[in-house]
């Protein structure tokens, strides 16, 4: 096979990740071409209202994945962070890359850090999780909706709309406007969602031409980490509707994996930071994610 097609929302970010990725694609079967489908989906189309009213993160991708399934495409390439626990029957993710920087980041008008914001400053996000979280360390501070892609976001800090925003790093670093980061959140202040910063690479279940091409990009300890991860989502039945955060990553001979569950208004948070030998693959992964959220839920 000579020639693949991609199915990619239209955004900025999804393009520059989507493009990104596919040069490392092309490095590795030189002579390959990638067509682009560019496909917009329910999450695109509506921006108006918070995720979690409108039913998920799975609205980024139900569009995409009927492309797969229809043939007119043969993969796409997606955050893991808006990939649901469970994907659509018949397609699968052949290959996670290598992580980029899974941390949140600060975004303030002023200049200010998150500890010298002022009292009842607006900081604009629409995910519950990073609103449960940094109501912990900042409770006076007043945590708004904020939907639009990276630069409606940024826009919206500079014009005074909010006084500051919280965005996924790895997406500022995959535009070139890391420089716009006032602060950057340790995983102890924001722990991130589950798979940021991680890519997965999607195509269909019974396509083995495909997924061995796309296989080639692949890092298993990168895979590993998102496994157990995704099992903690996974266990925790986690969606837009429930705040959810999981990171996994290597500490030598080891495996250090960090969660909080929270019920769907933001209450009752509950934590567990836990410690186990790196596992040998991803099903056991997945496992160690599985338990620790069940005891979580």
């Amino acid at each position: 096979m000579t020639k693949l097609t991609l199915a990619t929302r239209k955004s900025q970010l999804a393009l520059a990740q989507a493009r990104a990725w596919c040069a490392t694609l092309r490095a590795a079967h030189p002579g390959l071409e990638v067509d682009e489908l560019h496909v917009v989906t329910t999450g695109d189309r509506i921006t108006d209202r918070p995720l979690q009213e409108i039913g998920g993160k799975g609205l980024f991708l139900k569009e995409i994945e009927e492309a797969l399934l229809a043939g007119e495409a043969h993969f796409a390439v997606h955050s893991i962070k808006d990939v649901p626990a469970s994907l659509a029957p018949g397609l699968l993710l052949a290959a996670i890359p290598p992580r980029e920087d899974p941390r949140d980041a600060l975004v303030s008008r002023t200049g200010a850090s998150l500890l010298d914001l002022p009292t009842g400053a607006r900081v604009g996000t629409s995910s519950l999780r990073r609103a449960t979280l940094l109501r912990r360390i900042r409770p006076d501070l007043l945590y708004t909706p904020l939907r639009g892609n990276v630069d409606t976001r940024l826009r919206k800090v500079r014009e005074g709309d909010v006084d500051a925003a919280i965005l996924a790093l790895a997406g500022l670093k995959r535009l070139g406007l890391a420089d716009q980061v006032t602060q950057i959140l340790d995983p102890a202040e924001s722990l991130p969602a589950v798979g940021q910063g991680a890519l997965g690479i999607e195509c269909r279940d019974g396509d083995t031409e495909v997924q061995a091409l796309l296989r080639a990009t692949h890092h298993p300890e990168t895979a590993v980490a998102v496994a157990c991860e995704r099992g903690v989502l996974l266990a925790a039945e986690g969606s837009c509707q429930l705040p959810i955060a999981a990171y996994a990553e290597r500490a030598g001979a080891q495996l250090r994996l960090r969660a909080m569950v929270a019920d769907p208004d933001g209450s009752r948070p509950r934590f567990a930071d836990e410690w186990h030998l790196w596992p040998t693959s991803e099903h056991e992964a997945q496992l160690l994610g599985l338990d620790l959220g069940r005891r979580l839920r």
